[in-house]
């Protein structure tokens, strides 16, 4: 296993199977990484509501990568271990009009900045918020030749804003092509589970993340293997199947029925079984409702419930 170093910069804000990865590893190797801002940048502290407005909106996502991973094909799965994600002690979150989930409420522009202490930040008081870093957009190169914006995740991955990959987790995604094309950024400090008001606290980022590959597995789209998800308020370590589609009631639909499969494939639940467990210890959370048209939905089942199982061993 070699450890690699990565600058944030030249950073990428579309997906691209075509495009050259900046840095090819192999299969066990970890990835010391730079993440801007989702803003690439143009937000520093002390930016204006009218420097925010002005801002080149193309670059937003500012994604550090792609890698390339000696040996993924077609078919095989890619496990990415998050090792480490640190704020730089900053960020920001916005309201943009026309965006949001109650983009007719609130319709005025505004920019809140953020000072981080080492895990809290109490620059919103009386409120003292928790943080726990991640990156909101993990993911490889889509299965479709050309280029694609970030905004909306899929099967790939992508702008999951999925909260739960903090250090400790682990993400599997389906490789779509030759080499996967692995990206990741939009770093947040903090995030609730909807993401509501379009950010969570955006901000820069050290992130390590080591990549393993697993060949020839089945899987339709992302799965993560929280350390600390967020569960009935509680930080558990969970089983999360994500799903992301244009109407919310199908992704959950979508999501239940492959955590049925999960289970059933994994465990050897029948799956009338299956869909009980479901039913009394599964739960359905909203990642993600402001990246249009995408929604993304999680469906998780606390490790607790399952006997201890290792995935793709």
């Amino acid at each position: 296993m070699a450890e690699h170093s990565l600058s944030a910069e030249p950073t990428h804000s579309r997906w691209n199977r075509d495009m050259e990865p900046r840095l090819w590893i192999e299969p066990g190797d970890v990835v010391h990484m730079e993440c801007l801002d989702a803003s690439g940048g143009q937000v520093k502290p002390g930016s204006t509501v009218a420097d925010f407005l002005g801002i080149e909106r193309g670059r937003i996502h500012a994604l550090t990568g792609p890698i390339g991973v000696i040996g993924a094909e077609v078919g095989d799965v890619l496990e990415i271990n998050v090792l480490d994600v640190k704020h730089k002690g900053w960020g920001w979150t916005s309201v943009i009009s026309g965006l949001g989930f109650l983009e007719d409420r609130f319709r005025e522009p505004y920019l809140f900045h953020w000072q981080l202490e080492e895990s809290t930040t109490q620059s919103l008081a009386p409120a003292v918020v928790p943080l726990r870093p991640f990156c909101g957009v993990m993911g490889v190169a889509p299965a479709d030749a050309g280029e694609f914006r970030t905004r909306p995740p899929g099967n790939f991955g992508g702008n999951m804003d999925m909260r739960d990959l903090t250090s400790g987790s682990t993400l599997y995604l389906p490789v779509l092509n030759k080499g996967a094309i692995f990206s990741a950024g939009d770093a947040h400090a903090a995030q609730g589970d909807g993401e509501v008001c379009i950010n969570g606290i955006e901000c820069p980022a050290a992130v390590s993340l080591r990549f393993r590959l697993h060949k020839q597995y089945a899987l339709a789209g992302p799965l993560v293997e929280a350390a600390g998800s967020v569960s009935s308020s509680e930080i558990t370590s969970s089983w999360i199947v994500v799903e992301s589609g244009m109407d919310a009631l199908a992704a959950a639909q979508a999501a239940t029925s492959r955590m049925i499969d999960l289970l059933t494939s994994e465990w050897g639940f029948s799956p009338v079984h299956a869909y009980l467990l479901c039913s009394v210890a599964m739960d359905l959370r909203l990642a993600q409702v402001v990246n249009r048209p995408m929604i993304t939905v999680a469906a998780s089942i606390a490790k607790s419930v399952l006997p201890k199982r290792n995935l793709f061993s």
